[in-house]
């Protein structure tokens, strides 16, 4: 006979897949759509659970377009969640193909928005390091030689505007790494805004990090045409100020 006591096993919550508004819809055709994330969003299950972006956008097609079954959708490339910005997603399988291999080439052109709380040595700039990942920490870290683990890392980075405490950079992303502009714009004293990861005094209070993935200029990879597309900053009063001084 079992004495043990009996326990009440709890069912796993479910977590909700949220809604995607048409305001974070930046543009969609039947072979891609890019979503401007929120820097809440994760891309891709990760070991947190959360419900990433990737199924909120599956959710937003099978609504949309009442499609029965299972939506494809293929994750082309990832932002880091404190990250914010234009984010690519495959709805076909071809279009998926082509998009990997277009980022392989280097034939997606990714500019992104970085407010600092330093500012570069120079009011434009090109960057070379080589990255390790720690795995552990989930950080990235700067080298100058190529070395065993180490992956090269380049950008271009232009000064754009200041504010009376901060500094907005415009970084052109040459290469993929792990954390890349966070540890690069770190490396020459132009810490992200609230990333304490990289150097930053103070968090953001929701999380987030001054990093915003801007704008994504391509060659459509089935229409061949030229497609650009422009992402909106958060509503953020600090991200508003310069997106109005540049716009106005």
């Amino acid at each position: 006979m079992d004495n043990e006591p009996h326990r009440i096993l709890k069912p796993k919550s479910i977590k909700k897949i949220r809604n995607i508004s048409p305001s974070e819809v930046l543009y969609e055709d039947n072979h891609i759509i890019i979503i401007n994330k929120r820097s809440s969003d994760i891309v891709q299950g990760d070991k947190t659970g959360d419900v990433p972006l990737s199924e909120a956008v599956k959710k937003y097609i099978k609504d949309k377009y009442n499609k029965p079954g299972d939506v494809y959708l293929g994750v082309v490339h990832r932002l880091d969640r404190p990250v914010s910005g234009a984010v690519i997603f495959a709805r076909t399988s071809k279009a998926l193909t082509r998009l990997n291999e277009m980022i392989r080439e280097r034939k997606i052109e990714k500019t992104y928005w970085a407010v600092t709380t330093g500012m570069p040595p120079n009011n434009k700039g090109h960057l070379t390091h080589y990255l390790k990942k720690n795995q552990k920490k989930n950080t990235s870290y700067t080298y100058k030689e190529p070395g065993e683990g180490k992956l090269k890392a380049e950008l271009d980075y232009r000064f754009l505007f200041s504010s009376d405490n901060y500094h907005l950079l415009e970084v052109d992303l040459l290469t993929g790494r792990h954390h890349q502009i966070r540890v690069q714009l770190a490396e020459i004293g132009c810490v992200v805004k609230g990333d304490l990861k990289y150097g930053a005094k103070r968090s953001n209070k929701n999380a987030s990090i001054h990093l915003h993935a801007r704008k994504i200029s391509m060659i459509h990879p089935v229409r061949k045409e030229l497609l650009e597309v422009i992402a909106p900053v958060p509503d953020d009063p600090l991200w508003k100020y310069f997106e109005s001084e540049l716009t106005s």
